[in-house]
């Protein structure tokens, strides 16, 4: 099951930082991580054929992953994110729009898998435009497993779709707040975070289930289990793009059948490395 490709669909984009601008982008950052531990991996998205493009698929290859899904817009730009990080060290987003990556198309994506079993990573973002929304759930029909990350991102990410990513996905993480906003919107249940949690869990039929809590932490829950971890003390980078790598050990530890204990420790290692290092890619230790 673990041998089996995982595909990263959704936005990339250049994080654009008073200090200068890096890559970034959720779906390219966990394709990073998985690759980095060794998995099959294709990041499905697209770029404008403009300078920030090429640089864009330069700076893919460097790293390590494949072009084969990265799909190239004659019309529209390479997506841009103006960052700015708050004194909690917390980071706060102003997406562009248009953007290349608004309009991914589902038989490139199919072409590149081609024919392969995979499992899909997918969030919120890339799905506010019709046209990468249907390529998005194009393939949910086709994926062993669907990975859904919540990220939300108002006010591009709008409940309905959340409610209809929830349904259709199997494992999900979702950060305090977000599950906050999840259960004012779409459950309503009273009682402790992991009550709440547990009621997400059970309304949306899930397997797996992930609440980040920044540096207090993250838990995780199945059918059977919940376990909390409290994180790894380092000293703060910047965030972003450690929840990206969160994930990543979320879904290697599930694909793995690691116990939860074990992932969630992995997973909170791999989040806390990302978040004492400058940006949302950096290299791995020997």
């Amino acid at each position: 099951m673990a041998k089996d490709l995982i595909v990263s669909i959704g936005e990339i984009v250049w994080d654009q930082f008073p200090e200068g601008s890096v890559l970034g982008g959720a779906p390219l950052n966990v394709a990073y991580h998985l690759q980095a531990r060794g998995l099959p991996v294709l990041v499905a998205s697209r770029l404008g054929d403009d300078d920030l493009g090429r640089q864009t698929l330069a700076r893919i290859t460097e790293i390590g992953l494949a072009l084969d899904a990265i799909q190239i817009d004659g019309e529209r730009p390479t997506g841009r994110v103006v960052v700015r990080v708050d004194d909690t060290n917390e980071p706060h987003f102003d997406i562009e729009r248009p953007a290349a990556w608004d309009h991914i198309q589902a038989l490139g994506v199919e072409s590149a898998i081609g024919g392969r079993p995979f499992h899909l990573v997918c969030g919120t973002l890339a799905q506010r435009d019709q046209e990468s929304r249907q390529a998005i759930r194009c393939l949910w029909s086709q994926a062993t497993t669907i990975f859904y990350d919540v990220n939300l991102r108002p006010p591009f990410t709008p409940m309905d779709h959340v409610r209809e990513s929830l349904q259709a996905a199997q494992v999900v993480k979702v950060n305090s707040d977000e599950l906050s906003a999840l259960n004012g919107a779409l459950v309503g249940k009273k009682g402790s975070e992991e009550e709440v949690a547990r009621a997400l869990f059970d309304a949306f039929d899930l397997k797996l289930l992930a609440v980040t809590r920044g540096s207090e932490g993250a838990l995780l829950m199945d059918a059977e289990e919940c376990h909390s971890h409290p994180g790894f003390k380092v000293t703060v980078a910047d965030t972003v793009g450690s929840g990206d790598a969160f994930f990543s050990g979320i879904i290697a530890g599930f694909l793995a059948g690691m116990d939860l204990q074990g992932c969630l420790a992995e997973a909170n290692r791999l989040g806390s490395y990302v978040a004492s290092k400058p940006g949302a890619t950096p290299a791995y230790p020997s």
